[in-house]
């Protein structure tokens, strides 16, 4: 599916959420390898599952053509900082929902692009008949676990020691949800 571009000002500098493209696939394929070498709050190392660009194409693809999927960018300055995906599910018992995703370089946390890239989500889904966003947040990240409250989902269990860190410990996933009437 696709959205009209939205356009932001926070802490000084302006960025833009729109729909990704097929030109963007290269610069994703990139900054997804970044990100998850940034972070521990995501499921992999980074090289882990690495996606090229030919796999980045075919998923904004299949994205763009499907009415149950969304996949954003956050661009600054026409660089890519951040994207968001929500997956449905072809399953009838499942078409209800989907499951989000989100990544932004650590060097634009601050400037809100996590915030507006979910909002725009739920705006979507809002508004084609989803009635449900599922996501997992690791135990560790609690500002991504406010934001989401803040934002409407719910804790909806535990999935006790589903992560182990560089530390060697393991950690705790929270699935959370949240339901539109």
């Amino acid at each position: 599916m696709i959205i009209d571009n939205q356009e932001f000002y926070v802490n000084g500098i302006n960025y833009s959420i729109r729909s990704a493209i097929i030109k963007d696939a290269k610069e994703l394929s990139d900054l997804r390898l970044q990100i998850d070498g940034e972070t521990e709050n995501l499921d992999r190392e980074k090289g882990e599952a690495f996606i090229d660009k030919a796999g980045f194409e075919q998923i904004i693809k299949t994205d763009t053509e499907s009415p149950r999927n969304l996949f954003l960018v956050a661009v600054v300055h026409e660089r890519v900082v951040g994207f968001s995906r929500c997956e449905g599910n072809h399953l009838k018992r499942f078409s209800h929902k989907v499951e989000f995703g989100i990544g932004v370089l650590k060097e634009f946390w601050g400037y809100g692009i996590g915030k507006n890239l979910l909002n725009e989500c739920i705006t979507w889904a809002d508004s084609n008949g989803i009635k449900k966003i599922a996501l997992h947040v690791l135990e560790t990240n609690d500002k991504a676990a406010k934001l989401y409250q803040k934002l409407g989902f719910e804790i909806e269990g535990i999935l006790k020691k589903d992560k182990i860190l560089s530390d060697g410990k393991y950690y705790n996933t929270i699935v959370m949800g949240r339901y539109n009437d």
